[in-house]
């Protein structure tokens, strides 16, 4: 548990007050939300909501409505307030609303005789549609109870499973934005498992539909006439050439008067267009199934997921995998931390033996690698390492801060490093962890020296990097400035992304010109690791979907000075070949699986090109990207 939100309703002559206050410690990351909704005592129609953050001395509004007369006015943090007409039926709402309003919003939309067909305005966007899915008995104390199992749109990204008792009260929620989390009311804690299963099932459902709707039969035999071709090893591009693909790989590629297409084929025409390898993304968290539309429609056909609940994850990757579902390919990595509230997730090693039990438990389930997080102890690493050196699999994840840097963490036996802070420790490498926040660095002085002896440990060891500098890029932006400056698709995301993707206050100017110091100096080194031949694996780690893989693409060619092909590269036949599945798949080549992402305009020209995919082949399948785009409630790319 991480936390509790604790609420109080309080009966006035004509309204219901409902006071709310949650804390939470996710992480070590302290957090507090007070917030209060005022609604009628007939109708439950609301009247007035605040939401103000109460931790370490932040009091910053979260979300605020007021109205007056036929007019609604709406804060939202970072954004100026805006008024704009009051409908007849609406309820206030943002993505991390309390659960304890969220209760009034059910009770509310129940309270209108509001069938399933029917959705509620939420301010200041959208809407939500309630649909009863399930009654589901669970047992608490000896005593079994019916609760009525809904799916909930409108409120986070492709909805919300939630368990609502005969009183139409809210017992528990399952929801995932950024994280899988549940809510569930005291007392029902034992029933968890239940909550989990039926969300998995729901998501299921939801990705079978989505299957439903874009996929048809394929062709025994797909040729792709008259399209270009950027193989993902050579800088040349392949001028007017047929892909042959039979049974879902590459059988031929070639000049149309040199290739022979057999009877009955499907014929797609590709004339004007690229085509290039799927992309990988090697840090997701794709914690719900929206990713598999969203993935597929920007040209990702494999995805490495770093850390995710398992009762999804692996329900996720086998509909796909097992059941010829929509979506990319998904290897799974085990999150694995250790003790104490810094701790992240329930998955814990503790002691030799649990860490023996979480590789087997992780490995057993078909898991690819084993993940490892801040605060594991040196000695349970050394374990870890071992256990899954000896079954085949390697170790990847952060430094854990009790280990200290990143030549004791390789000793221990590490493969592969995530995230910015690896390259800290690989140029100061007698700094503990625990004081990198203390470091004092002027990026400009930086030198030849450090970068070299770096670079010769990464070599030595064969450790893979994988930096998502692109969290860095967006992280870094000065106060005001707009995330669109640096991810120029991110308008185009589902409306329920907003608070968690686009609201973001910015740092000041010292610190943003200091990050952005940071970020430009740790990416022109990696360009130089990645000449010396150190492999870089591009991945996002859930900054915006999907569009943030291109901006770490972009980055590594942009600042990091590669060449376009070796920018691809970081997500196509490197992470492949640090997978062991390069023989399969990363590039175009006869005998390899048709992982093809086709676009508008050529990235070998322009690196920004590959925001131009129009359509995917995967698995044997052509999917139409605007299309998948609209599955997964984002806007389709502007020609």
């Amino acid at each position: 548990m991480i936390g509790e939100e604790s609420f109080n309703i309080i009966s006035h002559k004509d309204e219901f007050v409902i006071e709310s206050l949650q804390s939470e410690n996710e992480r070590g990351r302290i957090s507090g939300v007070k917030s209060e909704l005022i609604v009628d005592k007939n109708s439950f129609a609301p009247l007035e909501y605040g939401s103000f953050r109460v931790a370490r001395g932040d009091t910053s509004t979260i979300f605020k409505m007021e109205l007056a007369e036929d007019k609604a006015t709406i804060w939202e943090k970072y954004f100026d307030p805006v008024t704009i007409d009051k409908p007849e039926l609406f309820f206030p709402l943002h993505s991390n609303i309390p659960a304890a309003m969220e209760m009034m919003l059910y009770q509310y939309y129940f309270k209108q005789s509001l069938n399933t067909d029917e959705g509620l305005t939420t301010l200041p966007r959208g809407e939500i549609q309630n649909t009863h899915r399930a009654k589901d008995t669970i047992q608490i104390k000896r005593k079994q109870s019916i609760l009525n199992r809904y799916v909930v749109t409108g409120i986070n990204w492709g909805g919300r499973t939630v368990w609502l008792d005969e009183h139409k009260n809210l017992v528990a929620l399952v929801k995932a934005n950024t994280q899988i989390r549940e809510i569930i009311k005291k007392g029902y804690e034992s029933a968890m498992p239940t909550f989990i299963a039926g969300h998995a099932e729901e998501q299921i459902t939801d990705l079978a539909q989505y299957t439903t709707n874009q996929k048809v039969e394929p062709a025994k035999v797909t040729a792709l006439i008259g399209g270009d071709i950027v193989d993902g090893i050579s800088d040349k591009t392949q001028r007017n050439k047929v892909v042959l693909i039979q049974n879902g790989l590459i059988t031929a590629i070639d000049d149309a008067n040199k290739i022979e297409i057999p009877a009955g084929a499907n014929i797609i025409d590709v004339a004007g267009k690229t085509l290039m390898p799927g992309l990988w993304d090697m840090h997701a968290h794709s914690n719900q199934v929206q990713w598999a539309p969203a993935y597929l429609a920007g040209g990702v056909t494999t995805i490495r997921d770093n850390g995710n609940e398992i009762e999804f994850a692996t329900a996720f990757r086998d509909a796909i995998a097992k059941e010829g579902m929509l979506g990319p390919d998904i290897l799974l990595g085990g999150m694995t931390d250790g003790p104490g509230k810094k701790g992240n997730g329930i998955i814990r090693a503790t002691t030799e033996q649990e860490a023996r039990d979480v590789v087997k438990m992780y490995l057993d389930k078909g898991y690819k690698q084993i993940k490892i997080y801040n605060s594991i102890e040196p000695d349970i690493l050394k374990v870890l390492a071992e256990e899954a050196h000896y079954k085949g699999v390697t170790v990847t994840g952060h430094i854990p801060t009790p280990v200290g840097n990143i030549r004791d963490a390789v000793a221990l036996g590490m493969d592969m490093f995530s995230h910015d802070r690896a390259i800290t420790s690989l140029l100061y490498p007698d700094v503990q962890k625990a004081d990198f926040g203390k470091l004092e660095i002027d990026y400009d002085a930086i030198s030849d020296e450090q970068i070299d002896r770096a670079t010769a440990f990464l070599l030595e060891h064969k450790i893979v990097l994988d930096p998502t500098m692109n969290l860095r890029i967006v992280n870094s932006l000065p106060e005001g400035v707009p995330l669109k400056t640096v991810e120029p698709d991110v308008h185009r995301i589902a409306y329920e992304l907003w608070e968690s993707k686009r609201f973001r206050k910015g740092k000041s100017t010292t610190v943003a010109t200091e990050t952005k110091a940071k970020y430009t100096k740790y990416l022109d080194t990696i360009g130089k690791f990645f000449r010396a031949g150190v492999p870089i694996v591009a991945g996002t780690d859930n900054a915006v979907p999907v569009f943030c893989l291109y901006l770490e693409i972009e980055s590594y060619q942009k600042l990091a000075k590669l060449t376009p092909l070796q920018a691809i590269q970081t997500a196509t036949i490197i992470p492949a070949r640090v997978m062991g599945m390069d023989a399969i798949t990363g590039s175009l080549e006869v005998g390899k699986e048709a992982d093809i992402a086709i676009l508008a305009k050529n990235p070998l020209k322009n690196i920004s090109n590959l925001r131009t995919v129009t359509a995917v082949l995967t698995n044997g399948n052509y999917y139409n990207s605007d299309a998948l785009w609209q599955e997964a409630d984002f806007l389709p790319r502007k020609n």
